[in-house]
């Protein structure tokens, strides 16, 4: 089969596609035919070596941390899937990922896919839609009528973020900038802030909100003076640059790390075929470009979720 895969950290020139030899099952693993996995940007910060303190993998390394596809072999000890079942996962670092035609996935991970999308496109929610519910229920702890300010809007983790917000009663404030700004609208907040006519914090001057959420990689000065937007008893959390240990005003302060949950995959699952929380896919692109992404990522350039298709 062929794969993605880097034999060394490095730049997104590391990235080679390869024939190598298809995965088989170990026990309380299936095998997953892959019909797409997504862009997200942990996929470059493994492939640059920074978070191998933190997230070491084996090399040579397959990224794609999402999958969706069709379980074609099933491991010992499997059960609750069959060969023939549509699924999606998180796959956890350090696990090879899904840049390949097939990836050996534990079925723990396992969620079945929503019906409503095609397959390819239903990789576009794992990672990003856990991420945005785990920090808006887990470090937020957001109720209805709250008021919560989400930097970075526009982009996969942010998409998911503000639909969730605003269906939990929440009064949104989005940022993003006028090439997602009708995205951005499209789910619902009730005010969006364009940060590149002037800095987010300068146009919410004077206001506070319960609940911050950082989801734009930033100077630790600039994610300090965001956090300063959080009201007196609030709560902050970033899923990028950390914010300030003690901010003072008895606001609690959180960073988030996505991990996967099988269950709760299954309810987002639930929403999209519900009609109630929304897959967009920017772009599907084939499997050998996935090095030109990471590039195009880098430079900022991606318009939203990329997914490859092997």
């Amino acid at each position: 089969m062929q794969a993605v895969r880097f034999h060394s950290y490095g730049g997104n020139e590391v990235l080679t596609l390869e024939t190598i030899k298809e995965p088989t099952p170990g026990p309380l693993e299936v095998v997953v035919k892959v019909a797409g996995t997504s862009f997200n940007p942990l996929d470059a910060a493994i492939r640059t070596g920074i978070l191998r303190e933190f997230m070491p993998v084996e090399l040579p390394f397959t990224p794609g941390v999402d999958v969706a596809g069709t379980v074609t072999a099933l491991g010992e000890h499997v059960t609750g899937w069959n060969i023939g079942d549509a699924v999606i996962a998180y796959l956890s670092p350090p696990a090879n990922g899904a840049a390949a035609e097939y990836a050996a996935v534990p079925a723990a991970l396992l969620a079945s896919a929503p019906k409503t999308v095609p397959l390819a496109d239903a990789a576009a929610l794992p990672a990003v839609g856990l991420t945005a519910h785990q920090a808006l229920f887990e470090h937020l702890d957001l109720q209805a009528g709250e008021r919560i300010l989400i930097n970075g809007a526009g982009g996969g983790v942010g998409g998911y973020a503000v639909q969730l917000a605003n269906r939990a009663g929440a009064s949104v404030t989005a940022t993003a900038s006028p090439r997602s700004t009708e995205r951005v609208r499209s789910y619902g907040p009730d005010r969006i802030i364009d940060h590149t006519e002037r800095a987010v914090t300068e146009a919410l001057a004077g206001e506070r909100f319960d609940k911050v959420l950082q989801l734009v990689r930033s100077t630790p000065e600039e994610t300090a003076a965001l956090a300063a937007l959080t009201a007196d008893g609030g709560v902050f959390a970033s899923a990028t640059t950390p914010g300030p240990q003690d901010l003072g005003r008895g606001v609690r302060m959180e960073q988030v790390y996505v991990r996967s949950d099988a269950k709760r995959l299954t309810d987002l699952v639930t929403l999209v075929d519900a009609g109630e929380l929304r897959i967009d896919v920017a772009e599907r692109l084939p499997l050998d470009a996935l090095a030109a992404v990471h590039d195009r990522a880098f430079a900022g350039g991606l318009l939203g979720k990329t997914v490859l298709i092997p």
